[in-house]
């Protein structure tokens, strides 16, 4: 089954970050911690099976050559050192001089290389955290007029430990003057995987990393004074080492699932950004997503930077939500299982570990100790349960908004839907009442015309993708029967994709809100939308322009021929097709343009799929025939232009919007950051790029668990659908 999985690396990792959600955990034991060591018998299994599947089913049909070989290594040791702080030049030209042997190795099924480099990477950490210790113990001149280069197209790896401590020098100062312009104490690993040194500049890259290097932190023992920390604030010198330490533990904590992940995922995106290797774990994580249930007791963890398991989120409805003694901002220290079984403590304990401990099979007991942000200690017992994910689920609101000719509001129904969800294994049992994101769409479009509603708005601004069958299907709730996408596969022919119920459940005026994260599933439907004339495209310039097909296929089952096999291996997610609009474009690259752009941050993000390494290029196919409604005319469109235009003039939020989209691009723009005090303070104050980014981010990936918000952005959006059913009215009069 061919599935549209979530878009850019970046902002897959913070979707992967959500898919911890509910954290939910069970009995299981961590395994003992040690860094990897050498390739393990099941390496050169799951390797035969991603190499033979990158070979039978990519899309592209790249050859394992020299340019594939160079693809490689260029991606691997960016996924370790981004801003090329940590490797030695001398470092580099040694790993390169392998690099006409790696597809040598990797059709043998071996995988040394990853390992033999991954211990020089440990080795540079841990001599760079000792070279924070004695930075750290020297002053600092932040008067000086100094600046810290952070486009790392414009850096090259030190040649020597002086060149290498003058570049940490200045790091170590970017992050002290960040930590002193903070105007709260926060826990900064809500990237729990970022590493503080590479935090200045190229943000993209880092979060794109992120995504291979899970939420790691490595087990010590608690000691008295780390609990009292949790009381009291560090000193900014303090907090900064604290951090480097961390992410040093984190790396000696990664396993060798996890250096696997990152070792053939190199590889695999070097073909395109969105084949990916996912280990057992993750595989795993991503069905939990799919099928919007899981098993716990319902709360959304992170780990911080000194070693904390924090709640982030109670899940609405979960055990831990209706039970309600844990909160936001608790930190849990042990976990145990059953009444009376010991408390395992889980202070520096990798983020995985903690979330196997929690999560278990419904009616089990676990029992958490936990402190809250004041120090005070509690043991938490709790049952399990299964938790339906009801906020990862389509949500629908009516809103008031203008008038009708009678003098009554108009009524307009949201829909905001955050993937295209569906539970494949369900629906491969044959379950009746399998969750799909088609069925609850519908059923919310019937009570809003219970409710007489005059408009509805689909906003898939936070969407990043999902099952491409549901996109079709769901696609035909506004749609009678017609073509909604093409694909394309390796061998060129091309295959339509029809809803093929006439029936329409929505006939009226239909606004859809998208935004650059909106992607592949999300372009499908807006697209065939647009192309129908069906109704507006509101929102962010062009959506993501991911125009890819993934198909998620178990290495297990690919090896041993759907034969039980005890081993989990994880899965491929390839790219098998490239999908086009019924009018023949693909979105590749290119995304679909807005009928009405509004003013927005996220328009300006790199995050789009021409930003990313390795795309798949735009084309076209033949055009298809189908419906076209007219019930977007060039005219009409004209004039809702010119009324949203006037309203984001006159409105102070937009304008406060349009004024920091000026400074972001100034800032993103530079290829370097002052180091002085007062200069960086005063510049900051205007905007902080990188927190912008972040923060949008995290409001995306937790749109749906305050419900649908009115915001200035979205009384827009009613606005321009109240001028759409007033000229629509004025059309018909004609």
């Amino acid at each position: 089954m061919s599935s549209v999985f979530q878009s850019n690396p970046r902002v897959r990792r913070f979707f992967r970050m959500a898919l911890f959600i509910a954290l939910i955990a069970g009995c299981l034991v961590p395994a003992a911690w040690a860094d990897p060591v050498g390739p393990r018998p099941e390496d050169r299994q799951i390797t035969l099976g991603v190499r033979n599947l990158l070979l039978q089913e990519h899309l592209s049909r790249h050859p394992l050559d020299k340019e594939m070989a160079a693809r490689w290594m260029k991606t691997f040791l960016k996924s370790l050192d981004p801003m090329k702080v940590y490797f030695y030049q001398s470092d580099v030209d040694e790993f390169t001089r392998h690099q006409d042997d790696l597809i040598k190795m990797f059709e043998k099924y071996d995988v040394s290389f990853a390992y033999y480099v991954f211990q020089r990477y440990l080795q540079r950490v841990d001599e760079r955290v000792k070279m924070v210790n004695e930075l750290l113990a020297q002053p600092l001149d932040f008067t000086a007029d100094e600046e810290m280069v952070v486009d790392r197209d414009l850096l090259q790896y030190p040649k020597d430990p002086n060149e290498a401590r003058e570049r940490w020098r200045k790091r170590i100062k970017y992050d002290l003057l960040v930590l002193k312009t903070e105007k709260e104490k926060k826990t900064v690993a809500s990237d729990p995987v970022k590493d503080p040194i590479q935090s200045a500049g190229d943000s993209d890259e880092n979060k794109k990393n992120a995504q291979n290097l899970i939420e790691q932190v490595i087990k010590e023992p608690k000691t008295e004074q780390k609990t009292n920390d949790i009381k009291g604030e560090k000193k900014p010198v303090d907090r900064l080492a604290q951090r480097y330490h961390s992410f040093a533990k984190r790396m000696h904590q990664i396993n060798a699932d996890d250096l696997l992940e990152i070792y053939l995922n190199s590889l695999t995106t070097s073909f395109d950004p969105h084949t990916d290797y996912m280990s057992p774990r993750h595989y795993e994580n991503f069905n939990i997503m799919m099928r919007l249930e899981l098993e716990g007791i319902g709360a959304s963890l992170q780990a911080d930077d000194y070693g904390y398991t924090v709640v982030k989120r109670l899940v609405p409805g979960g055990v831990a939500d209706k039970d309600g003694r844990l909160k936001i901002e608790d930190k849990i220290v042990g976990v145990g299982q059953d009444k009376d079984g010991p408390i395992v403590d889980v202070v520096d304990m990798k983020l995985d570990d903690v979330v196997d401990l929690i999560r278990g099979k419904p009616n089990t007991v676990v029992r958490l100790e936990v402190v809250s942000p004041n120090g005070d200690k509690k043991i938490l017992v709790l049952t399990r349960q299964k938790i339906e994910l009801k906020d990862s689920e389509a949500q629908g609101e009516i809103f008031e908004a203008g008038k009708r000719p009678d003098g009554a509001a108009f009524k307009i129904g949201i829909i905001n839907l955050p993937s295209f969800y569906n539970d494949m294994s369900g629906q491969r049992r044959g379950d009746a009442d399998y969750r799909s994101c088609t069925r609850d769409v519908r059923a919310i479009l019937e009570d809003f015309k219970q409710k007489n509603v005059d408009a509805v708005v689909l906003d898939l601004r936070s969407n990043g993708g999902g099952s491409l069958t549901e996109a079709i299907n769901l696609t035909g709730l506004f749609i009678p029967n017609g073509p909604v996408v093409q694909v394309k596969g390796a061998d060129g022919h091309v295959s339509p994709f029809y809803d093929l119920d006439p029936a329409m459940v929505w006939s009226g005026p239909l606004v859809v809100v998208t935004s650059k994260f909106s992607a592949s599933a999300s372009e499908i439907l807006a697209g065939a939308i647009q192309d129908y004339g069906r109704g507006l495209i509101v929102g962010d310039h062009s959506t993501h322009g991911k125009g890819t097909v993934q198909s998620l296929l178990d290495i297990g089952q690919h090896l041993f021929f759907n034969l039980p096999n005890s081993n989990p291996m994880g899965a491929l997610k390839v790219t098998m097709q490239q999908f086009y609009r019924p009018n023949g474009e693909s979105t590749q690259k290119r995304g679909v343009l807005a009928d009405i752009e509004l003013p927005s941050l996220t328009s300006h993000f790199d995050v789009g799929e021409s930003d990313l390494d390795y795309p798949m290029e735009f084309d076209r196919v033949e055009p298809m025939s189908y419906k076209h409604f007219d019930l977007v005319t060039p005219p009409i469109l004209e004039q809702l232009k010119h009324c949203s235009e006037k309203r984001v003039q006159a409105s102070e939020k937009f304008q406060k919007e349009l004024r920091n989209i000026t400074r972001y691009k100034e800032q993103k723009a530079k290829k370097s950051v002052t180091l002085n005090e007062a200069q960086f303070i005063k510049e900051r104050e205007e905007l902080n790029a990188d927190k912008e980014e972040e923060k949008t981010l995290e409001e995306l990936n937790n749109s749906n668990s305050k419900g649908v918000v009115r915001d200035y952005y979205l009384d827009e959006v009613l606005a321009i659908a109240v001028d759409y059913l007033n000229l629509r009215q004025v059309a018909k009069a004609r």
